[in-house]
């Protein structure tokens, strides 16, 4: 605000002591006091007061696959960036793989970054990428501000992103934990996918069959054995399976640095529901069954997964086919990611201050923002989200600001309207009206 104080008012305003109602002081980008709702302020300061409208913490989404440069036409960093905003996100982390080239060495950073930085209208991160011939580019990524290295036990689907062995995964673990990198990991056992009943066609339930729990269960408990042996800061991407809570929890017990993300669509969307031939439902892990949510909410109320997170994963609408077996597999979500989860969350008594934590808060400490990032205090960027939690609306794919405007939520009434989003104490979007970029590219604190 060039020195200039803003105070934002609400009768609902999350802070990490609970919701109350607050002014907030926001000079030069960031917030300066949480102080009470009826403060004094500054004479040269400018009043927002948005009534009864919830203030939030901007959301941090760390699962977004934004394609860019390469697969412009799948996604880019305009229009996934405005849908974020649009939807209260205000910091993402780009996913390496998809775009073209992915995320690998430093040149293909730097890449990344020139198409990135005049684009983006919140703040962006990237991840790198683990493969099979790049141990000797991690190092480097690391010390050019990748946040951490995504690898995959099983195909990604795209050949120029080939997934790690047993071995090789070992290999690039140990070369992460020795300067104190993050690994993240797909985690889907390649030899029990290949057992599992493989058919093409439009059934759900023959996509569902054709990737099964045990292929995450498999998977994840050789991850946790090998994180454990090196010591290695693990994070485990987009949990479906419930059967694998077991094995996180005692490995957490057990002193394991293992953190876990779980989907919007996984908490909001299930089997019974997925029409057959509806693949914009589809992806990897699937969308499981009903019993299977309950016990993902279970998991996020007691810590044994930690955050909520797109893993928006867009693609041509040509490319999802009614065939769920050759159909892309990945949801877009980034608009709809809160209310989505606000409207399964209060429906099960959970509360904003529930949502916060798993999609701000715990997403800025598993990147190392938190000093910036995920809550509204003293000291944090002047990132918000005013959300009307107790309206609702339909959803139009029409209305949504990604490239492709496929989406599995198309005419689901949910609850929550994202009335503005506020990105350093500037409001970056207001009613569905865009300012021009003003996001920055982030980096990982040395």
């Amino acid at each position: 605000m060039s020195g200039e104080e803003l105070v934002l008012r609400s009768t609902r305003v999350i802070t990490p002591e609970g919701t109350r109602a607050a002014s907030v002081v926001v000079s030069d980008g960031t917030i300066v006091a949480v102080r009470a709702h009826d403060a004094a302020v500054s004479t040269h300061a400018r009043v927002e007061d948005f009534g009864d409208d919830a203030l939030l913490p901007g959301l941090v989404d760390t699962h977004v696959h934004v394609n860019d440069p390469g697969r412009t036409e799948w996604e880019g960093f305009w229009t996934a960036t405005r849908a974020a905003a649009a939807g209260g996100i205000t910091t993402l982390v780009d996913m390496p793989l998809n775009s073209l080239p992915p995320t690998t060495t430093v040149a293909n950073l730097r890449t990344k970054k020139d198409v990135a930085a005049a684009k983006a209208h919140i703040d962006v991160g990237f991840w790198g990428g683990a493969l099979p011939d790049n141990v000797k580019d991690l190092r480097p990524l690391h010390d050019a501000g990748v946040f951490g290295f995504k690898c995959f036990l099983s195909p990604s689907g795209v050949d120029e992103f080939p997934e790690l062995t047993q071995d090789q995964l070992a290999v690039s673990m140990g070369e992460i934990a020795g300067f104190g990198g993050l690994l993240i990991v797909h985690a889907e056992d390649p030899h029990e996918l290949a057992a599992a009943p493989a058919r093409s066609g439009p059934r759900y339930a023959d996509f569902l069959d054709s990737r099964p729990r045990v292929s995450e269960d498999t998977a994840i408990e050789g991850l946790i054995a090998v994180a454990k042996r090196i010591g290695a800061r693990v994070h485990i991407l987009h949990l479906s399976s419930s059967d694998a809570l077991p094995l996180i929890a005692a490995a957490k017990r057990e002193g394991v640095r293992l953190t876990v993300e779980t989907c919007p669509h996984y908490l909001t969307l299930t089997a019974e529901e997925v029409p057959d031939g509806a693949s914009e439902f589809k992806c990897c892990p699937p969308i499981r069954e009903a019993a299977n949510q309950d016990q993902l909410w279970q998991a996020l109320a007691d810590g044994t997964i930690d955050c909520v997170v797109t893993d928006h994963s867009p693609s041509t609408a040509d490319l999802k086919t009614a065939d769920f077996a050759t159909a892309w597999g990945g949801i877009s979500g980034l608009q709809l990611s809160l209310p989505a989860v606000w409207t399964a969350a209060r429906a099960r008594g959970y509360g904003l201050e529930d949502v916060v934590r798993w999609m701000s808060t715990r997403t800025a400490e598993l990147v190392g923002l938190e000093d910036r990032k995920g809550a509204i205090e003293a000291g944090r960027d002047a990132d918000f989200t005013v959300l009307a939690p107790d309206e609702t609306f339909t959803v139009d794919p029409a209305r949504l600001q990604h490239r492709n405007r496929v989406t599995a939520y198309a005419g689901k009434t949910l609850s929550g309207v994202v009335k503005s989003t506020w990105l350093r104490g500037q409001r970056i979007v207001s009613d569905g009206e865009f300012s021009a970029p003003a996001g920055r590219l982030l980096e990982r604190k040395n």
